[in-house]
């Protein structure tokens, strides 16, 4: 944009909205729920939330705002200038609100829209009580956008799945989820989906495809889709489905949660599902009664940050975790308690597996180091082995579930298999030209998909690490290559 057009664009808005930049108040009645607690959520929840608020002070339900926490009710209805909330907000020193650490303060025409609504008396929309959970309530009424028809960038391939028959690969997308044929590289369907992208991908064993993943810092969820449901449209020979509103694409919902879902695993026999994420929690699901009357059966908070990873163990009594906090854990799920603790990475965890034989754990992450450490000693978890090789810490940790191998993608735009049992290196698969982010084995296990920041998938033979395909994953951007022999 040139400065002539840009100056342009400048006094035409001055004009549509006369003295929005000089914090005049509204023209209109102003409603809480559409045009307050947006500002509220944006610049203070954060500190002022449900879980430990800064001074004791709760904003995400009104009645707890007036209360006031530590002080006063900070609101006197129909008095803007007498409202402490106010004052804080207009304050030029330390007692500012948000504070200077947070960065700058709040807009003055966002001041103007709470001024005005408090001048009216404070009042909430019809519908709502004081007691509305304001963080859910803003979810609920949020309208996810549609998916680009043309990407102008490439997205970040953050998860993937091979479809049980193995001739489809499912890819996350900006709001979607794209599904290309596995022979020829190229686009078959889109699913829209509410959240921003997937986090983590898997097929159940009755074909339908689970969903983790979320908007960041607003909101994580793990949703189940058909997607051999009957598309909304078909343009150009590709499929579109609804995954927000069809009831036929979203068969369930299993969970909503504040923060981004980061990892799924389900049980060797099917049975039974687990979600880790942003919140800390793993929540665990039993599959028994059938997707409609699935069963949550636990939600534990056993990591202090964020959990990357979850793997069950060959029998499906046991449940490993990678987490922020730099530890692996290990979950027993019939007692409902921790076992073992693994804490020798001393950084970020980002992968964890457990090997079949029930005897040994296998944990990677920003230490750049695959360990591996016994889950059988009373004396808690014990480093066996390390394995190294990786130049950046690894993102991805992977069991072969016929084979005693483990697989890893890590920032320094390789994936490498590697022998469990001996800790040998095996193969060293290189061809992306960024960070790889995610990786997924078709049902046979001889097929390799691997995804990178830039876009980029890439598959793979195995064990011999020939490249099969490779192609930019983003909708408009749609290149499929067989590599050069």
């Amino acid at each position: 944009m040139t400065s002539r057009i840009a100056a342009a664009v400048i006094v035409a808005l001055s004009i549509l909205n006369p003295g929005s930049s000089q914090g005049q108040a509204p023209k209109t009645p102003v409603s809480f729920i559409r045009d307050v607690a947006p500002i509220f959520k944006e610049n203070c929840f954060g500190c002022h939330g449900a879980k430990n608020p800064k001074g004791k002070l709760d904003m995400t339900k009104i009645e707890a705002l007036r209360k006031g926490g530590t002080k006063d009710d900070p609101i006197v209805p129909g008095k803007a200038d007498e409202s402490h909330l106010v004052d804080v907000l207009k304050a030029t020193d330390a007692s500012r609100m948000p504070p200077r650490e947070t960065g700058d303060p709040l807009a003055a025409a966002k001041i103007a829209v709470i001024e005005q609504w408090i001048a009216e008396g404070a009042k909430i929309d019809g519908g709502l009580t004081p007691s509305t959970d304001l963080v859910k309530e803003l979810r609920r009424r949020w309208t996810p956008p549609s998916p680009l028809q043309r990407y102008a960038f490439p997205v970040q391939i953050t998860a993937q799945a091979f479809s049980p028959d193995g001739k489809k690969l499912v890819v996350s997308g900006h709001h979607e989820l794209t599904i290309w044929d596995v022979e020829t590289g190229k686009l078959t369907a889109r699913l829209s989906t509410r959240s921003r992208r997937a986090m983590a991908l898997l097929f159940l064993p009755d074909g339908n495809l689970v969903y983790g993943g979320g908007r960041p810092g607003e909101e994580g969820e793990v949703a189940i889709y058909n997607i051999k449901a009957a598309p909304s449209k078909t343009e150009e020979g590709i499929a579109w489905l609804n995954g927000v509103d069809d009831p036929k694409v979203l068969v369930k919902k299993l969970l909503e949660t504040d923060d981004e879902v980061q990892c799924l695993a389900l049980s060797p026999d099917g049975k039974k599902l687990a979600a880790g994420g942003c919140d800390r929690m793993i929540h665990l699901w039993d599959l028994t009664p059938g997707i409609a009357n699935a069963k949550l059966e636990q939600s534990i908070e056993n990591h202090a940050d964020w959990v990357f990873s979850v793997a069950f163990s060959a029998d499906g009594k046991r449940l490993g975790s990678a987490s922020r906090d730099k530890t692996a854990k290990l979950w027993d799920i019939t007692a409902k308690e921790s076992l073992l603790t693994f804490p020798d990475h001393q950084a970020p965890v980002f992968g964890v597996a457990l090997k079949a034989d029930g005897k040994v754990g296998f944990s990677a992450g920003d230490d750049r180091q695959i360990r591996s450490w016994n889950i059988t000693t009373d004396q808690g978890a014990k480093q066996v082995k390390a394995m190294a090789g990786h130049g950046g810490p690894i993102l991805k940790l992977l069991q072969h579930p016929k084979q005693p191998w483990l697989i890893t993608a890590a920032a320094d735009n390789t994936v490498r298999l590697w022998n469990a049992d001996t800790a040998a290196a095996m193969k060293t698969l290189s061809g992306h030209t960024d960070h790889v982010l995610s990786i997924a084995l078709n049902p046979e296990g001889a097929i390799l998909a691997s995804g990178s920041y830039n876009g980029e998938v890439r598959l793979w033979k195995l064990p011999e690490g020939t490249p099969v395909r490779d192609f930019a994953a983003s909708p408009g951007q749609m290149v499929a290559t067989k590599p050069k022999k």
